[in-house]
């Protein structure tokens, strides 16, 4: 069980939520978005930083945002928070956001329910809590509304309101998922995955792997991915401290138990301990199509059905023996519908969707099934008497016999009786109708014992080896080792996959169970299958109130193998109760569920950032050169296909095993061994795997190699996993003092005979790390026959996008990669040539006709992989104890089935030869590598990383989540640092480093020159090809009028029509004011303009001469004839009447005077002294009029028609902007 962990709060000045351990603490605090800033007057002003507001948190699809650290508990400041509770809590389960609150999911009491093996509890989730990242108003309305431990005696959910305490005055927005977390159907594990099946979880893992969980069981995947998120940017040390403190929990739904099987009752009798055995039932419920009953049925387009769940039966011993059976239910796998209804049976079943439009979507849930777990043998259980389970049941048996699976199995009669997908039909009501009632139903064990043979179970076992070091001294090494592994999968249905498939499922399980222990020669006593049973019963309960309401109906028969009346009225109560819940309650239990899982509209999760530790995590990726280094080491690679012979585990292995190479090569740190048709591959043995003569095989191999060890006073080798598919097998051996370099060892399968369903084809492959380098093994056994390269090529792409270890890992996914095996791979030329050019040595001629060097050059297999030269004459076939190629009737062509490729561009291949082991038809092919594989000094590393950490924290400051730094700096801290000195800061949803420094949002364009103006002939699309140049050069008219064309410049960027402009004013035109501008030095500061008087207005006493700036139709009309020609530019947007100029005397009566004196002017020209008369020392300056608009304007001119030197008199002004 995880460390309890405390929940400290702190609300001043920032609210914060901290869950502590003993040594590390994970701190959150929510971070208003910039649209909340701004709405709630948030937002300072900052200078020339750009500020701009992009669509807010509040919006569709926005997420929340919270500030997240994870540190050492004593470099973190904790004096400001205070303990929430004095009760621990056990994990948080993730964040959610609701009523556009976010909320912290911690488990607050939970209880074990079940021990799978010493080390692997289970807990129950028992009560939750959500603490309120941003408010204070909920911390104690959860408290106080209602009972956190589930009852049986308040009511059905198990809780009460109040305690009879007066109403709650605000209603917790969480409380019907608080309710739902809390029901006791929920489960999780602080030791090992509870999402994924022994088989397919490794042995060593002591934590649970967050990113490696299976999210289709994970139930609180949308809450708990933010900080799966957030781990994967952690260090590895501080990835690995998370995982280790418990904090993040994953849960799953459905059913887990354990029932300790007492010595004298357990059927392992080889246990010398007397310690009791334990059995362990997990129902892990899917959550991809989640629901009750009437609301979720049937299936949806991504292949998800109703009420799926996997139920692994998981026997243990002592000794170290393990036993595992899967097996699925769900719902009927097409797109139907059922209405509740206040009748039980009455409910009218509808079936939504054709036939055409359904079949999609059934192969991929089928082909999903297969990927998983192999081949499929489905039972249906459904009625052929009731018309609506009829008709379900007649599109079942379409969509099987028109599934993708069965139509790529083949033809003929090889592939009778292999098909990857099979149906079984047993009525179980028509069935168990007579007087021996539900016992019949274990007769439905003929029709599918040869499965459940076939599909054989999960087996593993502990081992113990003892290898000599170099000194000569002993050491214990104990490893788990898989044995066996399950190759299919039964999935039953019902009509709710509820009553009926549970009592099928645990005869199924029984019979498996019993396989078992006769493979051992063992017999199960009655008290262990009462045991048994009673899981079974107790499993159908538990998924029926989730799925249902209330426990299973038949769960008597289950528990106890006998009918009795009391059980006949149980059921009928049940019944009774199923009709209220699902009519008036499973809308709301729907609706609390897709909350859960994040499927509401609106709904997003939470996005968390760490501004430290994403500085340091850039950094160390950046200088991981200062922290790591390489190492050389050798591995040794073989292949042989023993052709099903057994002479060889007595024979000398050691001309294969250590040939005579290099002395640094003739003691290898990793030997990876490959056999091929290690059994002889009848119709019997190709369906199922037989792990004895692997074990034997790998003996030999063993014993080679440390006699050869012994020999030269080296230490001795150790075996670190084998696997098999039937007759291949791998199996990897490494030195005794290289374990410690080694981790996350794991084993997978991939059949490619028959489609897929036998194993007569197929890879085994395993996958280590040495260090930090990754390295995988693949041994294959390819399809057979001169012609038929095509299959071979999809037998590997089979292997190689099929094969799957834990995380989703595929072989591409590796550092380096190595296949070795009878890739059959034949030479395209005829017999006797060939064997004319073996005989003569011409190994050139024949590698340039060789099949597998073809396709590879044309890219059609083996992609990116390497072979070195080959060498040595073809390898197969031989005839048996002779090296002369075969002489039977068959006349085998001579090729080199046999190879050996690699990938990975740390390694680098020395040897390739084959040895003369003649007791197969083939011959074993060796090849030796230099593989450089990168060490990392975790303590420079995380030295480093305390270096980084400091740095940045210096720069941040208190920016951290546990830190107090206000809320407007924050969006400066997440990140955003440039990466290049010379580079501007990454931009944020309010900062925008392009509109710094009074930036224009808009682009402008500048010209090569004064005299430039836009080529007005260019094309519209800039992107067109076209002669036109972008720039046109205009000859100026005079000095004077250089301001002028550019604006007029600016105006024909639009346009490609233009006019003359008017001639520059004379200077008699105008009043001496005016014209006393053309006297003015370049450069003299101008006057200040006098003093506005204090009864002053526009209609002051004083007579002055008022400059026209509106041009007459005279002077429009005598324009030079050199002018450039524009259209009349557009109207003026009309301005505030302050600034406004009367333009008719009568206009001018009507203005009034402004509030305040008009600012000073600056300008750049310069004005002599003696400009204004003395009579005008007082007076303003004259405003210009502006252009009128309606019956106001006397003429069409405009401020744009003007010269110049009269636009000189407005440069003096500065523009008043309304307030």
């Amino acid at each position: 069980m995880s460390s309890r962990i405390r929940v400290l709060i702190r609300d001043y000045p920032h609210r914060s939520i901290a869950l502590a351990t003993d040594s590390h603490v994970l701190v959150f605090r929510h971070t208003p978005t910039a649209a909340d800033r701004a709405a709630n007057g948030l937002y300072p002003g900052s200078g020339n930083v750009s500020q701009t507001s992009v669509s807010s948190g509040g919006a569709p699809g926005q997420p929340p945002r919270c500030m997240v650290e994870f540190s050492d508990v004593h470099s973190t400041d904790l004096s400001d928070y205070r303990n929430f509770s004095a009760q621990p809590v056990y994990g948080t389960l993730g964040l959610i956001t609701v009523s556009n609150d976010v909320f912290l999911c911690v488990v607050s009491a939970a209880s074990r329910a079940a021990t799978v093996r010493p080390g692997e509890t289970v807990q129950k989730i028992l009560a939750v809590d959500f603490h309120c990242l941003n408010r204070t108003d909920y911390d104690h309305i959860l408290y106080d509304e209602i009972n956190p431990y589930s009852t049986d005696t308040v009511d059905e959910e198990g809780f009460e309101q109040g305690y009879g305490r007066r109403e709650p005055l605000l209603e917790h927005p969480c409380m019907a998922l608080k309710k739902l977390l809390s029901s006791g159907t929920f489960y999780y594990s602080s030791d090992f995955d509870l999402t994924r099946r022994m088989q397919d979880r490794s042995y060593d893992e002591s934590t649970v792997v967050l990113d490696s969980l299976d999210a289709g069981f994970l139930w609180n995947s949308y809450m708990i991915q933010p900080l799966v998120n957030f781990r994967s940017r952690l260090s590895n040390a501080e990835r690995d401290a998370l995982d280790a403190s418990g904090i993040l929990t994953s849960a799953i739904r459905g059913f887990a138990s354990t029932f300790n099987i007492p010595a004298a009752s357990s059927p392992a009798r080889s246990t010398r301990t007397g310690l009791p055995s334990t059995m362990t039932l997990i129902s892990r419920l899917s959550c991809r199509r989640a629901g009750t009953r009437f609301n979720a049925r049937g299936m949806d387009d991504d292949g998800n059905v109703a009420n799926f769940v996997e139920t692994e039966t998981i026997f243990w011993t002592p000794d170290g023996v393990c036993f595992s059976y899967v097996q699925v239910r769900g719902s009927v796998p097409i797109f139907w519908e059922q209405q509740p209804g206040l009748l039980p049976g009455q409910q009218k079943v509808s079936i939504t969707r054709s036939p055409e439009a359904t079949q999609p979507a059934f192969d991929k849930h089928m082909e999903n099934l297969e990927l998983a777990y192999g081949p499929v043998h489905v039972v249906n259980l459904l009625s052929a008497e009731k018309s609506s389970e009829l008709e379900i049941s007649d599109r079942y048996r379409y969509h099987i016999r028109n599934c993708s699976l069965n139509n790529n199995s083949g033809n003929g009669a090889s592939s009778k009786g292999h098909e990857l997908l099979k149906l079984t039909e047993y009525d179980f009501h028509a069935e168990t109708r007579g007087p021996a009632g539900y016992e019949a139903a274990s007769l439905i064990s003929r029709y599918i014992r040869d499965s459940t043979e076939g599909f054989a179970y999960y087996l593993g076992e502990e081992m113990e080896e003892r290898p000599k070091t170099s000194h000569g001294e002993d050491q214990i090494y104990r490893q788990s080792t898989t044995v066996l592994q399950q190759e299919g999968v039964f999935r039953t249905n019902c009509l709710d996959c509820l009553d009926r498939t549970n009592l099928v499922q645990t005869i199924i399980s029984r019979m498996a169970v019993e396989v078992f222990l006769g493979g051992r020669g063992e017999r199960a006593t009655a008290d262990f299958w009462n045991r048994h049973g009673t899981l079974w019963a107790d499993n159908g309960d538990a998924l029926s109130k989730i799925y249902a309401g209330t426990g299973a109906l038949k769960s008597s028969f289950t528990r106890s193998g006998k009918m009795s009346l009391a059980g006949a009225i149980a059921d009928a109560r049940k019944s009774a109760q199923r009709m209220y819940i699902n009519n008036f309650a499973d809308k709301g239990r729907q609706n609390t569920i897709d909350m859960l899982l994040g499927r509401l509209m609106g709904q997003a999760p939470v996005h968390l950032f760490d501004p430290i530790n994403d500085f340091v995590t850039s950094e160390l990726s950046r200088r991981a050169g200062e922290f790591s280094s390489e190492k050389p080491i050798y591995i040794w690679a073989g292949t042989f296909n023993l052709n099903g012979k057994t002479e060889g585990i007595s024979s000398d292995l050691s001309p294969w095993l250590t040939p005579p190479v290099e002395p640094s090569q003739q003691f290898p740190e990793i030997v990876a061994v490959g056999f091929q048709e290690i059994v002889e591959l009848s119709p019997q043995q190709i369906m199922s795997t037989d792990p004895a003569r692997r074990q034997q095989w790998e003996a030999a191999v063993k014993r080679t190699l440390n006699e050869h060890a012994q020999m030269h006073g080296q230490e001795e080798y150790v075996s670190l996993r084998g696997g098999q598919l039937v007759g291949a097998s791998l199996s990897v051996f490494v030195r005794a003092s290289i374990l410690k370099y080694i981790k996350n060892v794991e084993g997978s399968l991939k059949k490619t005979g028959m489609s897929g369903i036998a194993g007569n084809k197929g890879a085994v492959a395993i996958r280590m790390e040495y260090a930090n380098t990754s390295i995988c093994f693949v041994t294959a056994h390819l399809a057979a026959g001169f012609a038929n390269y095509d299959e071979r090529n999809r037998d590997y792409r089979t292997i190689s996008h099929g094969l799957r270890f834990q995380r989703n890992r595929s072989i591409e996914d590796h550092d380096t990669v190595i296949w070795l095996g009878d890739f059959n791979y034949r030479i395209g030329l005829n017999n006797e040539k060939v064997r004319k050019l073996v005989e003569v040595g011409d190994l050139e001629t024949l590698y340039e006709n060789d099949q597998l060097n073809l396709q590879m050059v044309a890219g059609l297999t083996f992609p990116f992989y390497s072979e070195a030269r080959i060498t040595f004459p073809p390898t197969y076939k031989y005839d048996v104890g002779t090296d002369t190629y075969d002489t039977s009737e068959k006349a085998r062509i001579p090729a080199w089935c046999d190879r050996i490729l690699r990938k990975g561009d740390n390694l680098r291949q020395i040897n390739y030869n084959t040895a003369s082991l003649k007791f197969s038809d083939h011959r074993p092919v060796y090849a030796t590598f230099l593989c450089v594989v990168t060490m990392i000094d975790e303590k420079k590393k995380e030295q480093l990383s305390k270096d980084l950490y400091q740095q940045r924290k210096g720069v941040v400051g208190e920016s951290t989540a546990a830190g107090q730094v206000d809320d407007s700096d924050e969006e400066d801290l997440i990140g955003y640092d440039p990466i290049d000195p010379t580079l501007p800061p990454a931009s944020s949803d309010r900062r925008k480093w392009w509109l710094d420094n009074g930036q224009p949002a808009q682009s402008v364009l500048r010209s090569p020159g004064d005299d430039f103006v836009v080529n007005p002939k260019r094309p519209s699309n800039p992107w067109a090809p076209s002669q036109e140049p972008d720039w046109v050069k205009v000859a100026p008219q005079r000095n004077s009028d250089n301001n002028l064309q550019r604006h007029a410049s600016d105006a024909q960027s639009t346009t490609s029509v233009r006019r003359k402009l008017p001639p520059p004013l004379e200077p008699t035109r105008v009043s001496s004011p005016v014209s006393s501008t053309k006297s003015m030095p370049v450069g003299h500061a101008p006057a200040l303009p006098p003093r506005r008087a204090a009864t002053g207005g526009l209609e002051g006493g004083v007579d002055r001469d008022l400059v026209c700036l509106n041009r007459s139709p005279s002077s429009a009309s005598t324009g030079s004839s050199n002018s450039i020609k524009r259209k009349p530019a557009p109207p003026v947007p009309k301005k505030p009447s302050v600034l406004a100029g009367a333009t008719s005397p009568k206009a001018e009566k009507k203005q009034q005077p402004p509030l305040l004196p008009p600012p000073r002017r600056v300008t750049n020209t310069s004005k002599p002294a003696g400009a204004y008369s003395a009579n005008q020392a007082d007076e303003p300056p004259s405003l210009p009029p502006r252009r009128g608009t309606g019956a106001s304007t006397g003429s069409p001119g405009g401020l744009l028609d003007v010269g110049e030197e009269e636009m000189r008199g407005l440069k003096d002004w500065e523009v008043l902007r309304p307030g």
